[in-house]
């Protein structure tokens, strides 16, 4: 098969004057493997044997798998944004018609969903403020009715993902008024 076509390479070969005859190409034993590696794999991509690989704009393969790391400035930003309209939406108490408590029920299966997939968002308004929290402390107000020092605003939640911080909670803290000081040094 072989002299057969080597043959039929001389006779094409003949045809034409000798100055424009092309010689073989003389392919060495490594390019000659290579590019018999490319043949058959052309051909199995041809037959349906392998799934071809789809470029991407850099003209490079996509990987087969997600990324490994997360965006984890995106995921604040859901948290926080699902936190304030959480917030928003319970802030005047029980809704009143049936699509604001549907609402409600949405926004709370949300909160669900992230806290199953480890991206837990976290307050503390309304506690006694501890000293030894992660938190932002931005101002600490007087109150004249508290009688502890307490969260008494939220301005930005704690975000855990996966028990990690990934944003810390910024808070006003009140603290007791003069007066209560006095009145609880004369008793």
């Amino acid at each position: 098969m072989r002299s057969v076509t080597r043959l039929l390479e001389g006779m094409r070969q003949r045809r034409h004057h000798r100055a424009f005859r092309i010689e073989p190409p003389a392919w060495t034993g490594p390019q000659l493997s290579q590019l018999e590696t490319l043949l058959s794999e052309a051909l199995a991509h041809a037959r349906g044997d392998i799934e071809p690989e789809t470029p991407t704009a850099a003209g490079q393969p996509e990987p087969s798998h997600p990324p490994a790391a997360t965006d984890e400035a995106a995921l604040v930003k859901a948290a926080s944004e699902l936190w304030r309209a959480r917030r928003r939406f319970n802030r005047n108490g029980e809704p009143s018609t049936a699509r604001d408590k549907q609402t409600g029920r949405l926004l709370d299966k949300c909160a669900e969903a992230l806290d199953d997939a480890g991206l837990r968002i976290q307050d503390h308004e309304g506690a006694e403020f501890n000293p030894g929290w992660t938190v932002e402390v931005l101002a600490y107000q007087e109150e004249m009715a508290l009688r502890v020092e307490t969260v008494i605003q939220t301005v930005r939640p704690a975000v855990y993902l996966h028990r990690r911080l990934i944003q810390v909670e910024q808070v006003v803290v009140g603290t007791p008024g003069k007066d209560h000081e006095a009145r609880s040094d004369h008793a």
